[in-house]
């Protein structure tokens, strides 16, 4: 795995059943103050960012839009795949209130890993739900 100093473009994968009722501000916010699971990246280094979704249970969708971007990034711009990192957002990595994390990340792992993309967990660490998981009304 590569340090995350050395991506130009971070690729944020969020639950596509979570985005239909959250905007995504929590992981934004996250990433625009380089806190919680985004704490991992330089403040003072720019980086261009996009949102996507899985693309649904069970995930296997975020593999052919991933695919996309590396051919389109490379081809227009020059960027390799060593440059782009894979944030998997926290709706994804834990339980929260928007439900049990993904019983499919395991897979969400292994086929982006297929791709050669290096793979960093979480976004948004919330309060209240770091701690539900200490009270352990939620697993992970």
């Amino acid at each position: 795995m590569t340090s995350p100093d050395s991506k130009d473009y971070i690729v944020i994968v969020q639950c596509h059943i979570a985005m239909t009722r959250c905007s995504g501000y929590g992981c934004e916010q996250s990433f625009s103050t380089r806190t919680g699971g985004f704490a991992i990246y330089p403040k003072d280094k720019p980086y261009r960012t996009l949102y996507l979704t899985c693309g649904g249970c069970c995930g296997r969708g975020v593999q052919a839009k991933l695919a996309n971007l590396l051919r389109r990034i490379k081809k227009k711009e020059g960027i390799d795949t060593d440059r782009v990192a894979v944030q998997l957002s926290s709706c994804i990595t834990k339980d929260s209130h928007h439900g049990p994390g993904c019983p499919h990340r395991d897979y969400l792992r292994t086929i982006i890993g297929r791709l050669g993309l290096d793979i960093f967990e979480d976004t948004i660490i919330s309060q209240i739900s770091e701690t539900r998981r200490r009270e352990g009304q939620y697993a992970k």
